[in-house]
């Protein structure tokens, strides 16, 4: 089984994009999830993570520009992505924190770009 992420594509500096994870097989239940991303040659890096009843999360790079929320009746994370940088571009992954091997999905490609 394996969280699929979906949302991505190619947005200009300063862009905004919304990638949504649908957990089908309900394997996020309960549990802090978190959104992931791997730059071209780069280690795959937390971005943001978020539990029932606690704060989210998020890594230093992409606080105040990012949003992470979850839909448990949708059983669907978002992350709400703005003023979007260069830097920011990568394949974004969705899968519980800590991390399970066997979640790992395709990923969605981000592309920032002018």
């Amino acid at each position: 089984v394996q969280l699929q992420a979906s949302g991505g594509g190619l947005v200009q500096p300063g862009g905004s994009l919304r990638l949504s994870c649908r957990d089908s097989q309900k394997i996020f239940s309960n549990n802090v999830v978190g959104w992931y991303r791997q730059a071209p040659g780069k280690q795959r890096e937390l971005v943001a993570s978020i539990g029932r009843g606690s704060e989210p999360i998020y890594a230093d790079s992409v606080k105040g520009r990012f949003t992470i929320s979850r839909d448990y009746a949708k059983n669907t994370v978002y992350l709400q992505m703005n003023s979007l940088r260069p830097e920011d571009t990568a394949v974004y992954y969705c899968n519980k924190n800590p991390p399970y091997s066997r979640y790992w999905g395709q990923g969605t490609l981000v592309t920032v770009s002018s």
